[in-house]
């Protein structure tokens, strides 16, 4: 279980660090109009690089979660044990809040870096209303997060159900989250991610704190429901214990 956790613990460093590194980073390096950023399409496909590398490295050893969403959503589809979940989501969390320190002291020692608690997506943060990089509402946050989240974990089970191939899971999984964050990075910033958003909101404070809350419970919400779904929608028989990619 150690190493499992530790795994859940570099894994979720990785997927924060890579994705939320390049938002803060290289996605508009330079200022507007330069080349040299990566902008909202090199966001995305950051974030699904990251668990898809990552899912490669460590998902043999723990499943490869790296979010308490998928956590929550595994159990609900019958593919995670119930006694686990406490310790996998605080291993996450506290991977998720390394990265988001490394990330700080690393944009910190730019001249140019002026954080702005009250900015929309400051520091990669999640949020709505004014926090929203679009001015998107709360109802709309709410309903993409749930929706996407849903959809994330169907396909993660599909993926990685034993009649699938194993060896490409990861590359489905990870170009399912680019595409997540190609549909919501103007709504909510994307979290789907509850590990995610607490490492960056603790760091970017101010408002995002204040809504972090939106960005446990929609994922998680969304979590259970694709993880029911699939179960009752694939008649899942995959063994019970089986890992995520």
């Amino acid at each position: 279980m150690i190493k499992r956790l530790s795994a859940e613990f570099l894994g979720t460093f990785w997927l924060v660090l890579g994705g939320c590194g390049s938002a803060v980073l290289a996605a508009n390096f330079g200022g507007d109009g330069n080349p040299l950023g990566i902008g909202l399409l090199g966001v995305s496909l950051a974030f699904g690089l990251t668990v898809l590398t990552g899912a490669y490295a460590f998902g043999h050893i723990s499943g490869g979660h790296f979010n308490p969403a998928v956590s929550f959503g595994l159990w609900a589809g019958g593919r995670f044990p119930v006694s686990e979940l406490v310790p996998y989501i605080v291993a996450q969390v506290l991977g998720a809040i390394l990265a988001g320190f490394v990330l700080w002291q690393v944009a910190s020692g730019s001249a140019l870096f002026a954080p702005d608690a009250a900015a929309a997506g400051n520091f990669a943060t999640n949020g709505y209303g004014a926090m929203s990089p679009g001015g998107y509402g709360m109802t709309a946050a709410l309903i993409i997060e749930v929706v996407l989240t849903a959809m994330f974990v169907v396909i993660i089970m599909g993926a990685t159900h034993h009649k699938a191939p194993a060896a490409l899971a990861p590359v489905a999984i990870g170009l399912a989250l680019t595409l997540i964050h190609l549909i919501s990075i103007p709504v909510t910033n994307t979290s789907v991610n509850p590990a995610r958003s607490t490492g960056v909101a603790l760091f970017g404070g101010g408002a995002a704190m204040g809504q972090l809350w939106l960005f446990w419970v929609a994922p998680i919400i969304g979590g259970i429901i694709g993880g029911g779904l699939y179960k009752w929608l694939g008649q899942d028989d995959a063994p019970a214990a089986a890992p995520a990619p």
